[in-house]
């Protein structure tokens, strides 16, 4: 049945208890040998074998004070190292269930960390699901085909009300709850056992179940106070797993719908074009002297196909250059400069303010916003700009980090673009990438002038927006 964990005594009462002790003890017993000092009168003939009695009865008395007092400071030391060895295996428990965001992983750990601080042999973690959707289990301790058997037996009676109302169970002998115990055939012996819930304020996640220690003595309440302790780390653990894979999921979908507005506002109105002009070509060819009309479509069409080619590849490209852990953000720019420019065919170069900064200080979401920023400004160059020669200035000064992408292009006229309300050359794009990490984009152009595109991040901006999430993505 559920026990309830006795409140241990708090340690300044602990230590009020002891100072009256230490100071009432003495004291009586110097009233004591008062007392006895006359009975040592009438049985003692001199002064002088009475006062070595009275000594010796004083050396007694401290020796055995003292050796009582050093017994509870003894004790006192001995259970402060136990706490703090407790306190220690709860913290690295602890640790080791935070230090991954994968939920499936941090799951596992949960079970397996919680087996090892108590000194279980089996151990069981039932997760609630989605409503009507059977729990997920995780086990540790148990032959891979016997793991689903313990759970059987956690889905009724009183194993159930730790999941089902968040009890605490601590039962020493499961023989004693006949109806409690139906094992599967050939499923391991279980005695003992220990459930506590997972919750996360007033929403219970999970139980957490572990059955029969190591050196079969049975669950004690301190292991039950370290169980609860451990359940509460491990809740705010899930609980962040969940929300990581809630981001990486809608990030997934944001770039899905990114990916998708790209290729309707490029490829789809390429290939709309190809088709287009097929046609045309294919109906002059059916004409009687249009042979050279048809050849123009043909090469047209030829054009349009090299285009989608380009932003088919200069896509993918941007797609495979992620942030690796491994790599700094200048390593990963180099890198894709250098593949931009085979593929393009126009020079470009990277200059870094002051020289040899590795851009240390920017958050993981605003080193990926800013590497996806420049791409797309060096898509919009070649794309549009038709220029020679481009410029990747980085310049990291104050509480900020500015990039400018400056190319020798046609330029345009940004108020211009601004009253037309539609989105070209992927500056909306730009804009929302900027603002998603706290930061700003400014257009210089002038026709006939080329453009400049400065893009300014604040160091250390850890903005949340959904826009941003898909640096966790890039960083695996």
């Amino acid at each position: 049945m559920e026990r309830n964990v006795p409140a241990p005594l708090p340690a300044e009462q602990r230590l009020r208890r002891l100072k009256r002790i230490a100071i009432l003890a003495p004291a009586a017993y110097m009233l004591l040998l008062l007392l006895g000092s006359q009975l040592l009168e009438r049985l003692l003939p001199s002064p002088w074998a009475i006062r070595l009695a009275v000594i010796a009865l004083v050396l007694i008395g401290i020796v055995i004070f003292a050796e009582w007092i050093f017994r509870i400071i003894a004790r006192q030391q001995a259970t402060l190292a136990q706490q703090n060895a407790e306190l220690q295996a709860l913290h690295e428990a602890g640790l080791a269930i935070a230090a991954d965001l994968d939920l499936d992983k941090v799951l596992a750990q949960v079970v397996d960390q919680a087996r090892r601080l108590i000194g279980a042999r089996y151990g069981l973690l039932v997760m609630r699901d989605q409503v009507g959707m059977p729990p997920i289990v995780f086990a540790s301790g148990l032959p891979a085909d016997r793991e689903c058997q313990l759970s059987e037996i956690t889905s009724h009676g009183l194993l159930d009300q730790v999941l089902r109302e968040g009890r605490t169970l601590r039962i020493d002998d499961l023989y004693l709850y006949p109806g409690e115990r139906r094992f599967p055939e050939g499923h391991v012996t279980l005695r003992m056992l220990l459930g506590v819930p997972i919750r996360s304020g007033d929403t219970i996640l999970g139980a957490l179940y572990l059955a029969d220690r190591e050196d079969d003595t049975p669950y004690s309440p301190q292991d039950q106070l370290r169980l609860e302790r451990f359940a509460t780390q491990a809740a705010l653990a899930i609980t962040n797993a969940r929300l990581h894979r809630r981001i990486t999921s809608l990030a997934i979908a944001e770039e899905r719908e990114r990916i998708a507005r790209e290729m309707h506002d490029s490829l789809a109105q390429v290939l709309g074009y190809v088709i287009t002009k097929a046609s045309a070509a294919r109906e002059l060819l059916g004409q009687a002297g249009r042979a050279g009309d048809a050849e123009q479509h043909l090469r047209q069409l030829e054009q349009a196909a090299r285009d989608a080619y380009a932003d088919v590849r200069e896509g993918i490209l941007g797609l495979r250059t992620g942030l690796d852990p491994s790599q700094t953000l200048l390593q990963a720019l180099q890198r894709y400069l250098e593949r931009w420019r085979e593929q393009s065919g126009i020079a470009v170069d990277l200059a870094v303010e002051p020289p040899g900064d590795e851009l240390t200080g920017l958050s993981p979401i605003a080193e990926l916003q800013l590497l996806r920023i420049v791409q797309e400004a060096l898509t919009n160059v070649r794309k549009h700009a038709g220029a020679t020669h481009v410029t990747v200035q980085i310049r990291k000064a104050g509480d900020a980090v500015t990039v400018t992408v400056t190319d020798n292009g046609s330029g345009f006229d940004p108020e211009a673009h601004e009253r037309t309300g539609y989105p070209r050359f992927g500056l909306a794009t730009m804009h929302e990438r900027a603002e998603a990490v706290g930061g700003r984009l400014r257009i210089r152009s002038q026709p006939g002038h080329g453009t400049t595109v400065e893009v300014e991040i604040p160091l250390r901006q850890q903005a949340l927006a959904v826009g941003g999430t898909d640096a966790r993505l890039d960083r695996g």
